[in-house]
């Protein structure tokens, strides 16, 4: 893996440190979409998917496939947003880094699908996202409540939710290795 650089930027990842207890971001890892240290910062929860399907979320989408839909987070939780690897095949989708596209055109989203175009393993809807004002996740930084890392396309498309805060941690080596073996609840006998 290249060096990592270790600044807030769109294309990072927020690994929540392992004993957050906020609940809507325990052992979660976020992935950045926007960041901006006037603006704030968008992400999305990458591993916190909900028992629903797109095609059950909007009945006017028609696919036999299974496209699940995720948390993003506990911002807006009444929209809708996507992150794909299809790029410029999604007119006015956003790269924010290498195989990882966020948005795009929802008509033409929506004629992929049902052409068979994009499948299950090109694209991830979340409901909601993670947002910060001005200078609110620098601060959660200083607190050390996220541990910063890079966003790999793999981490959205071919992970399971259910280890990408493990394998995220461990990607990162040394100490993050043995934090990432730490379990998710800890009896205190």
């Amino acid at each position: 893996m290249p060096k990592e650089n270790r600044t807030l930027d769109i294309g990072k990842v927020l690994i929540a440190q392992p004993f957050m207890t906020d609940t809507n971001f325990k052992r979660s890892v976020v992935g950045l979409c926007e960041y901006s240290k006037d603006d704030g910062a968008v992400g999305f929860i990458l591993n916190k998917p909900i028992n629903m399907t797109i095609d059950e979320l909007m009945g006017d989408i028609k696919t036999d496939e299974s496209f699940e839909v995720h948390y993003g987070g506990p911002v807006a939780t009444d929209t809708l947003h996507y992150i794909h690897n299809v790029g410029d095949l999604l007119e006015d989708s956003v790269k924010i880094t290498r195989g990882v596209y966020w948005g795009g055109h929802f008509e033409k989203l929506k004629f992929l699908i049902e052409s068979g175009v994009i499948r299950p393993q090109n694209i991830r809807f979340y409901i909601g996202y993670s947002g910060w004002t001005a200078g609110q996740l620098e601060n959660e930084m200083k607190a050390g409540s996220w541990i910063l890392s890079d966003l790999y396309a793999n981490y959205i498309f071919k992970s399971q939710s259910s280890r990408l805060w493990a394998q995220a941690l461990d990607n990162k080596g040394n100490t993050f290795s043995v934090i990432a073996q730490i379990p998710n609840y800890l009896s205190f006998n």
